[in-house]
């Protein structure tokens, strides 16, 4: 098997040790030490910044560095909010995307969910409809959100969620959910009902069309007139 290789030292180091997630790595001086990366103090510190970054280590004062379980959404996340400071319509691009990824798992996600995971997709709709009915203006994102990731909560890969992960992070950062009437979130939760009532019924077919029909009205959606504010929200999510 050929052996890779990183730029990064630290990720290296980690590979060649063989930590699994949770182990506690060596402090920054230990670290640093000839015996284990050999380089200074501010280049650990950059190297575990980037891992940081991406996802792959915890790095906390009181309790050291540990790694983390793999997760593709932190790195995913980065680059996409990245794109999307610089224009918001790389959005449209990764909606795209998110769509075919899902209806390419959709079957095969569908007939793994449980009993119980359709109580909790039924939950989500019965949740946002009060949202929905409130006298207050409630937009039901956290339910939209849950309601999908749901479904797909059983698939074994990790790129599949960190992708999906990543739109829903995405679709709140540009806001989507607080520029849109309140007919089109009706219209949503119509949907996202057809949707469950399917999946309960065993036609999995007839879900994925009513999905499809769905992810047809984002398109639809009153746009944000404002776009140079759209992209300060965006950088202040880029930033934490």
């Amino acid at each position: 098997m050929t052996e890779i290789r990183f730029e990064s030292d630290l990720l290296n180091y980690i590979i060649k040790h063989g930590y699994q997630p949770g182990d506690r790595l060596p402090t920054i001086s230990e670290l640093q030490d000839p015996d284990n990366l050999g380089i200074s103090v501010s280049k650990v510190r950059e190297q575990l910044e980037v891992a940081r970054a991406l996802g792959l280590v915890d790095v906390r004062s009181k309790t050291g560095t540990h790694l983390k379980e793999y997760s593709f959404t932190p790195a995913v996340r980065l680059s996409l909010f990245f794109a999307l400071a610089r224009d918001l319509s790389y959005f449209e691009h990764f909606s795209e995307l998110r769509t075919h990824i899902e209806m390419a798992f959709w079957i095969e996600a569908c007939s793994q969910l449980t009993d119980a995971d359709k109580e909790e997709l039924r939950s989500y709709v019965d949740a946002a409809r009060v949202k929905l009915r409130d006298t207050r203006v409630r937009i039901p994102f956290e339910e939209h959100r849950a309601f999908h990731l749901t479904i797909f909560k059983h698939l074994d890969n990790p790129f599949v969620i960190g992708l999906l992960e990543a739109f829903w992070d995405a679709y709140e950062a540009v806001e989507l959910n607080r520029y849109a009437e309140y007919g089109y979130h009706t219209q949503v939760w119509d949907y996202h009902e057809r949707i469950l009532n399917a999946i309960c019924a065993g036609d999995y077919s007839a879900a994925q069309e009513a999905f499809m029909q769905h992810t047809r009205l984002l398109h639809h959606q009153p746009r944000m007139q404002d776009m140079e504010h759209g992209t300060e929200i965006i950088e202040s999510k880029v930033t934490e």
